[in-house]
């Protein structure tokens, strides 16, 4: 593709250039994928309110996220199997943000260690937990992302139980990729993802490797991943983990006001309302549609952050508008590194970036921290649920 404008455009690239198997575990959903796809519709029902004949001149998207000076309101998402979209993905993505002067979040379930990618950007990221069975290895991920300098936590509340994605099983989801006949003949058309693979040391789970004394191989190592997600997860857990942790603690995965409520007495710094992109409970409301009553439950008293469905700068811009601190986003950048590599990370963000910045002025502001319901539609946007009967004056 010769002209890259849009998010659409990295993913129809990617989905040429990544095998199927990962391509597929980084774009789907849970059993029928209808939160996955509420996700992406909820945030385009929102509708704008364009301005005219004001000054647009010396617009402003600087923020504040955990303390932190952030070029726009955006972070990438930690995503799993990152490094299987395209060789060294987490290295490469995390440079990619650092670059565009937004946080990058690295995962549990990443294919590069915390060391490599606290070796490869020389400013602190965030690293998402995973509390699996073993305590003893969640306290080891702890104290290595404290060691290398990891500047927040983001607890992930919503996997307890892994939803049932149907691709993963049709595709057998490996990692590295069994090599039956559909799989070498898919990836034969994906020379450019074999060559950079093969110049990688980086193809297993990163943060994993090593611990699992007992596990030999690729397979029992991944089935000994699978067996420690716990699901007797409490709040009980929070505390120690935060205590442990003796830093800014993110919680991701809250859709309803009472957990938020909870996650805030627990000691959460801030909240991300999140369904896991559709990935788990489907047949939950889109997660921009949960994040009035979040807001309302608990915005005074932390900060409040959405993922899901978020496909552009104007995405971000709704999300703002209602009320978010920032906005996370996942399969966006995914798409742009399956596509491109680091170059495409970095494309992904200038793109959402420029349609932050052109969204705002045409809605007649210049300073993002200024966006709020008046750049909205009424009726268009979600509200709190005790104040659905209620006006919004704009």
């Amino acid at each position: 593709m010769s002209t890259i404008t849009c998010i659409e455009d990295l993913r129809r690239l990617a989905k040429r250039r990544v095998p199927k198997m990962f391509y597929d575990y980084a774009d789907s959903g849970a059993w029928t994928e209808s939160t996955y796809r509420a996700n992406q519709t909820a945030f385009e029902e929102i509708k704008f309110r364009q301005r005219v004949m004001v000054d647009m001149d010396d617009r402003r998207l600087t923020s504040e996220m955990l303390g932190q000076q952030v070029s726009m309101p955006v972070a990438l998402a930690p995503t799993g199997l990152t490094g299987m979209q395209h060789a060294d993905g987490e290295i490469l993505a995390a440079r990619a943000a650092e670059k565009a002067g937004v946080p990058f979040t690295l995962s549990t379930m990443s294919i590069c260690s915390i060391e490599d990618v606290a070796e490869a950007v020389s400013k602190p990221f965030w690293f998402q937990l995973y509390v699996m069975r073993d305590r003893d290895f969640v306290i080891d991920l702890i104290d290595r992302a404290k060691a290398a300098g990891c500047s927040a936590l983001m607890l992930t509340a919503d996997l307890q139980i892994l939803g049932q994605r149907h691709k993963d099983l049709k595709n057998g989801l490996t990692v590295p990729p069994n090599l039956t006949p559909a799989t070498l003949l898919d990836l034969a058309t994906k020379w450019r993802w074999c060559f950079a693979m093969a110049r990688t040391k980086r193809r297993t789970f990163g943060n994993i490797a090593g611990h699992v004394k007992d596990a030999t191989d690729l397979s029992s190592l991944s089935k000994w991943t699978a067996s420690q997600f716990d699901p007797s997860l409490s709040w009980d857990d929070v505390k120690w983990i935060k205590a442990r942790w003796n830093g800014p603690l993110i919680i991701k995965g809250v859709m309803e006001p009472e957990d938020a409520e909870r996650a805030v007495d627990a000691g959460a710094d801030a909240v991300i309302v999140s369904n896991h992109g559709g990935r788990q409970l489907d047949g939950a409301c889109a997660s921009i549609e949960a994040l009035p009553d979040v807001l309302q439950a608990v915005g005074s008293r932390t900060e409040v952050y959405v993922d899901g469905g978020v496909r552009s700068g104007q995405d971000v811009l709704r999300a703002v508008a209602l009320g978010a601190r920032g906005v996370f986003i996942g399969r966006p950048f995914l798409y742009g590194l399956g596509a491109l590599g680091e170059e495409g990370v970095s494309r992904c963000l200038e793109i959402i970036r420029n349609e932050l910045d052109i969204s705002l002025a045409l809605c007649g502001l210049r300073d993002i921290a200024d966006a709020d319901l008046r750049i909205l539609k009424p009726g268009s946007y979600p509200l709190p649920a005790e104040k659905l009967d209620d006006k919004v004056s704009v």
